[in-house]
């Protein structure tokens, strides 16, 4: 069996490094709001390129935490609208929600699978107050057009870069490229810790001091509580592990690129359609997307020959139950997405034989 992932084999390769790093943290006696947790976050805010980085729970509460910190500095309210995208993964659009915001959801392109920034403009309103881009499947959202729309209207602009950790745009990597952006660590992540963890990247030092609070219990000095806050603290153990993993993850991108490429070069099969012709001049294939009208068989057929697949997502977030409001919103371009897309291992430790079966399969389907 070619595991989509295997989470086992990505840990060992690194895993004396960390269980030192891990060892070194349970000799401390100090398992919440130590030093690994500072150190990590110094080394994240160098790696991305802002002035702070907050480490908290998960990457929903990294996103949650920015809009409510917005909210409590008064650059939003309960029901300003926030821009973002239609097929995105529904974190994004929870984190929205909860604070008691509107998500305006705008269509993707769909040679890049990223949100539309010729559709944004329209989308706007006096109650938009900001605009979320999502790096989905590791590629860059970003483009010089949404930068300019959010500067000339005053917007602020949101980065959700749960799956694009390490991506550049220009001089600069996802996460430095807005107002403020949240990281999920998912285990499953390019940036992946051995459980939940998230943070926050930002260059505004009240909301980083803001958001830090409201992590906290609402708290930034014991006992005394300026917000109602929460519970979202990344643990020692996880910043100790991340820490160890972030040295490497340039040298894993590139890994994951050069499988990326393989595919790129070599899959060869009218049924079924690779991302598009750029795509991945920006991208750090955090999953590899392919489209097929006949996805479900294209599924099945790869599991019969051993090769696991996920499909991201089955079900777009105007189709969940969760949101029925929205059950009557046509929006065919994510509903086209959502219906086609098959994702196919792609990560560092995919073996060469192993690219080349799948590539194999993928040539052979419905032939």
């Amino acid at each position: 069996m070619i595991k989509y992932l295997d989470l086992k084999k990505v840990t060992e390769v690194y895993s004396g490094e960390i269980k030192a790093a891990v060892e070194q943290v349970i000799d401390s006696g100090w398992y919440l709001q130590g030093e690994a947790t500072s150190r990590f976050e110094r080394h994240y805010a160098g790696f991305i390129g802002t002035e702070h980085c907050v480490a908290c729970g998960n990457g929903l509460d990294a996103l949650t935490l920015i809009m409510r910190a917005y909210i409590e500095m008064g650059v939003m309210k309960p029901g300003d609208e926030v821009v973002v995208p239609a097929n995105t993964y529904i974190a994004s659009i929870l984190a929205i929600t909860a604070n008691g915001l509107r998500p305006v959801l705008v269509e993707p392109r769909p040679d890049t699978l990223q949100i539309d920034d010729g559709l944004i403009e329209q989308a706007l309103t006096p109650r938009t107050k900001a605009v979320m881009i999502v790096h989905l499947y590791g590629r860059c959202a970003y483009s010089e057009r949404i930068g300019e729309i959010c500067r000339s209207r005053g917007l602020r602009l949101i980065e959700d870069n749960a799956q694009a950790h390490g991506l550049r745009y220009g001089g600069k990597r996802t996460g430095a490229l807005g107002d403020a952006a949240g990281h999920s660590f998912y285990p499953g992540k390019n940036l992946g810790a051995l459980g939940d963890a998230g943070a926050v990247t930002t260059d505004d030092v009240e909301l980083a001091a803001t958001v830090r609070a409201l992590a906290n219990y609402g708290s930034s000095r014991k006992y005394v509580f300026r917000y109602k806050g929460m519970n979202s603290r990344m643990d020692e153990l996880q910043a100790a592990v991340l820490d160890v993993k972030l040295a490497h993850l340039d040298e894993e991108n590139m890994l994951r690129r050069s499988v990326a490429l393989d595919y790129i070069e070599n899959v060869d099969n009218p049924l079924i359609v690779l991302p598009g012709q750029d795509y991945w001049r920006n991208s750090v294939f955090h999953i590899f997307p392919v489209m097929c009208e006949r996805r479900d068989e294209l599924q099945e057929y790869l599991a019969e020959n051993g090769v696991q697949t996920m499909i991201h997502y089955p079900i777009p977030p105007h189709r969940q139950q969760c949101y029925e409001e929205w059950a009557g919103m046509s929006l065919p371009v994510t509903e086209q997405i959502h219906a086609r897309e098959l994702s196919i291992p792609c990560n560092q430790v995919l073996e060469k034989r192993e690219v080349l079966t799948i590539i194999e399969l993928l040539n052979s389907f419905g032939r």
